[in-house]
């Protein structure tokens, strides 16, 4: 016979999960591609729903997520490009160099530039989720796109 969890767990946990889940996601994504960030992402959730009653107390349980996003990544890692490249023919919807210069940035750097940049976070919550500091996503971020200025050609006003 299993255990039965008290109904205010499940109620908390779902809260949590649907909170949590998506940012986790997005961030494993641009860490790692959408692939491998989607099954890290899964099995960190997994994990946490194994562990909610540590995990409830802690300060920062996205911080703590991620790191075991980051873990279950090394298991599913692919070779080849995190990013699609765009497709051709038509108008693509990005810079076709795009996919390529995200993929040449370390994970730290495509993490900040990709949760900043294209996803819109502040720092404050890049940090949070990351359980680093603001001043490390805006290192990783100047960085990052500092690069990808550079390997698309883009030229930086004085």
């Amino acid at each position: 016979m299993s255990p039965v969890t008290p109904p205010d767990v499940d109620h908390e946990f779902t809260a949590f999960f649907k909170e949590m889940e998506p940012r986790l996601s997005y961030a494993l994504a641009a860490a790692y591609g959408v692939e491998v960030g989607r099954e890290s992402t899964a099995d960190a959730m997994a994990h946490a729903w194994e562990h909610w009653s540590k995990l409830r107390g802690m300060d920062n349980p996205g911080g703590y997520l991620y790191r075991v996003g980051q873990s279950r990544a090394r298991r599913y890692r692919r070779s080849g490009p995190l990013f699609p490249v765009a497709l051709v023919g038509g108008l693509p919807d990005v810079e076709p160099g795009l996919p390529a210069a995200l993929n040449s940035l370390s994970t730290a750097q495509r993490t900040a530039v990709v949760l900043v940049y294209l996803l819109g976070w502040s720092e404050r919550e890049a940090a949070d989720l990351l359980g680093v500091d603001r001043s490390t996503i805006r290192r990783h971020r100047d960085r990052g796109l500092s690069k990808l200025r550079r390997a698309l050609e883009v030229p930086t006003h004085a």
